[in-house]
């Protein structure tokens, strides 16, 4: 049974279009709007949506590293140059498909020696005079398009462009999602590995007073094993950290189009975090989302199909066509262009094929399941565009809570610390206390900076998902 579930004016039409070309049959209804209205996001800090698309979603957070790998990444990327270079076959094959509706010119010249056979006759063989001339011509074959075939090709290729810009724009949006999620996820490794080397500093501290405790007898051999054993373990965290950054700047290379020392020369040792508050809209109108690249693309996708589903109607038809020549022909050279060596001719045809083994019947049977698979291929696209705006919304309203609650954590944890150090001091808890609150604290700081750090990959998420506010027309 056929399913016809999905959106918007024109993907309707497309499918009016397609059903224009098959016989009647038993269908369901076209469904409602399968698009939400809207999404909610839950925090006060909210606006309108912006009015008009723009490509410049990033320049948010306002950090002018990021906006400069974007800007390399557009210029080098070489998966958006692949996506380019199938945009421009897609329009190449557009007009080749196009140079149906014009006439075929071909030109010739030559020289023609005719020796016929002296032994084909009854009598005795004999020796047969030869012939030489000369010849030059034009000649032209045009089929006239009374049917639709060539318009309806032509109507296919077209929405296989439009897709294929429409693939281009979603590389946009994803080599630039990409590079501001690796260039955030290496910020975040960068911060955490500042934060273990200040705190292996305060716990080397720690270190000092407790060995000082012990050679004045205040203090066990035990405080100081602790003490020293804190310190280790947050030693023991930086090498995967740096390991870590080496592969994200690596990564960003690969994404800007630069080997790894040029990055790390733009990209540097280490810096904050990029504002992670951003103010969201209220709702997502669902015609923001019918703007997603891949949604115009799975739906230039079903037109091509219902194209090719009405070119397939059109080979039951017969074919029109117009073939002629003219030239000249003559013995010698110098009476090739005089009056009476011209000849001519034109032959219009009207060919029709009756009968091909059933061949036609079936590539229009496939052309029509094609045609369903593009429906789903839509509707999934639909649905997946719901979802994945719905969650990285739910996301990065959680990761908002998340960060507030973790802030106050790590306050107390500060002062957990330097409690359990004046009390260390004045003999009055032990070093487990202050190892305890060490580890405390360490722990909350690194956790606010991954809380803000998936805050910002929520972010990049939505602003995918709502196709970064990159339009296809724009390219």
């Amino acid at each position: 049974m056929r399913r016809c579930i999905f959106n918007g004016g024109l993907a309707v039409a497309l499918l009016l279009y397609g059903a224009s070309f098959s016989r009647a049959r038993a269908t369901e209804p076209l469904a409602p709007d399968s698009l939400p209205a809207h999404w909610t996001y839950l925090p006060d800090n909210i606006q309108e949506i912006p009015g008009g698309p723009s490509d410049t979603w990033w320049k948010q957070f306002s950090d002018p590293v990021l906006d400069s790998l974007i800007v390399l990444g557009v210029e080098r990327n070489y998966d958006l140059r692949i996506a380019a270079r199938r945009r421009e076959i897609a329009r190449a094959a557009m007009n080749q498909a196009k140079s149906g509706w014009y006439p075929t010119v071909s030109a010739s010249l030559g020289w023609t020696h005719d020796q016929p056979s002296g032994a084909t006759g009854k009598g005795e063989p004999v020796s047969a005079p030869s012939e030489s001339f000369f010849n030059a011509g034009l000649s032209a074959s045009w089929e006239i398009d009374i049917f639709g075939r060539i318009a309806a090709g032509v109507k296919a290729k077209k929405a296989q462009y439009r897709a294929s810009r429409a693939e281009y724009a979603g590389a946009m949006v994803s080599m630039t999602a990409q590079i501001a999620a690796t260039y955030f996820t290496l910020r975040q490794q960068q911060r955490l590995l500042q934060v273990a080397l200040a705190h292996s500093e305060s716990q080397m501290k720690i270190v000092k007073i407790a060995e000082a405790r012990f050679e004045a007898t205040l203090a066990s051999k035990l405080d100081v094993a602790q003490a020293w054993q804190t310190y280790y373990s947050t030693i023991a965290s930086i090498p995967p950290l740096e390991s870590a950054i080496h592969a994200s700047i690596n990564s960003l290379g690969i994404l800007i189009g630069e080997f790894p020392a040029q990055a790390a020369a733009m990209l540097g040792d280490g810096g904050p975090l990029p504002n992670w508050q951003s103010t969201l809209p209220a709702g997502v109108p669902a015609d923001i989302l019918r703007r997603r690249p891949d949604i115009v693309e799975a739906e230039q996708q079903l037109a091509a199909a219902a194209a090719a589903v009405g070119v397939a109607k059109k080979d039951f038809l017969p074919v029109l066509s117009i073939e002629g020549t003219i030239g000249t022909s003559a013995r010698k050279i110098d009476n090739l262009f005089g009056s009476h060596s011209l000849t001519w001719s034109v032959a219009p045809t009207l060919s029709w094929t009756l009968f091909d083994g059933f061949a036609r019947k079936y590539s229009l049977v496939s052309a029509r399941e094609d045609m369903e698979a593009a429906i789903d291929s839509y509707n999934l696209a639909v649905m997946n565009a719901v979802g994945e705006t719905d969650s990285a919304l739910s996301r990065y309203g959680a990761a908002l809570r998340h960060i507030d609650v973790i802030q106050k954590l790590c306050v107390e944890n500060e002062e957990a610390l330097q409690l359990a150090i004046r009390r260390y001091k004045d003999s009055l808890s032990p070093m487990s206390d202050v190892v305890n609150a060490q580890l405390n604290a360490l722990a909350g700081e690194s956790d606010l900076v991954q809380a803000q750090a998936s805050a910002l990959s929520s972010l990049v998420t939505l602003y995918e998902a709502l196709g970064g506010g990159i339009s296809p027309d724009a390219f």
